[in-house]
């Protein structure tokens, strides 16, 4: 049995950035989300975000990629919550993400964050927030 841990950072946001989560909406969606990588063995550590995004801090097992991990999570969840009825409009993610690696001595930083969202976004938008991470992480190259 491989003995690995990496752990990842994650980010998306809703289709065109439309706010379309409300705190019962994200509760549902995000605890929907927590169930269904569970029982398809992705470890999600962390889960939070604000009306137009979501956060994640996902440890990485032996058999899973990234692009496939975000494919999987974004897909079933887009699917659930158009049929669940709980908002009068198609739901949907943007194409795009965030992802950067976290090492062992960040993790409780970043949990912090994370579990901090709603806070966080009564001071900076989203917007303003993506942008510091393509300038943080060096990806303005990237665009």
């Amino acid at each position: 049995m491989p003995f690995i841990k990496i752990w990842i950072h994650c980010v998306w946001a809703t289709k065109n950035r439309s706010a379309m989560m409300d705190h019962s909406v994200r509760t549902n969606l995000f605890s929907h989300i927590a169930n269904y990588a569970g029982n398809q063995g992705i470890f999600i550590d962390r889960i939070n975000g604000g009306n137009d995004h979501v956060h994640l801090l996902i440890s990485l097992g032996s058999n899973q990629n990234i692009a496939r991990v975000i494919q999987t999570l974004k897909g079933e969840s887009s699917c659930w919550m158009n049929k669940s009825g709980m908002l009068p409009f198609r739901f949907g993610w943007q194409d795009d993400y965030f992802a950067v690696s976290v090492s062992e001595s960040q993790l409780d930083t970043v949990r912090a964050y994370i579990d901090g969202q709603i806070e966080h976004h009564r001071v900076k938008t989203f917007a303003d927030e993506y942008q510091e991470f393509i300038e943080k992480f060096g990806f303005a190259d990237r665009l």
